[in-house]
């Protein structure tokens, strides 16, 4: 998808609870409702995950599991550019296209859009300026991976985020 999920599932949460903000970064999901995989915030779901899993994505879709981030990563050039690449010309601090006198290159080469949608960790916005994206593969009981990028870099890094944290959500065309 050329944007973040913007489906309006129960517990999903606009930056700020502000529905502009759903219009421009897409909603915030706690990893068991991405994963469409309730109570999963604090066991392993492990066992429940199909791959590829649809999760809360549209029929035909799903959520990217770490090796499908990682081939994405690949071929625009791997992690250490990919945020210049795929990040959106405007909406990130200090950062824009060649040529635009910004300290940090925002070139969205493959029309891929990402904007710094933060997320949210025990009830509180934090990271805009940052954006999060969860992927299909648990780190543990308690956790999960995301790919993320920020404004002050060029690149893209893997974390591992609370799966109570909200964070948004790309969705993958199914082969």
């Amino acid at each position: 998808m050329a944007e973040n999920l913007d489906y309006n599932a129960s517990g999903s949460k606009c930056y700020n609870n502000l529905d502009s903000n759903c219009d421009l970064y897409g909603r915030l999901y706690e990893w068991s409702t991405a994963m469409y995989l309730p109570g999963c915030n604090t066991i392993s779901c492990l066992d429940q995950i199909q791959s590829p899993h649809r999760g809360i994505c549209p029929e035909g879709w799903h959520i990217p599991s770490k090796a499908e981030w990682e081939e994405l990563m690949s071929a625009v050039g791997g992690r250490n550019s990919a945020g210049a690449k795929l990040k959106a010309k405007t909406g990130w601090s200090d950062c824009g296209p060649n040529g635009s006198g910004s300290s940090y290159l925002c070139e969205d080469t493959y029309d891929f859009s990402a904007l710094p949608g933060g997320n949210v960790s025990d009830g509180t916005f934090s990271g805009v300026g940052y954006s999060y994206w969860w992927s299909a593969d648990e780190g543990s009981n308690y956790n999960a991976d995301c790919l993320y990028m920020y404004s002050g870099g060029v690149g893209a890094s893997w974390g591992t985020r609370n799966k109570y944290y909200s964070c948004s959500v790309r969705c993958i065309k199914d082969n």
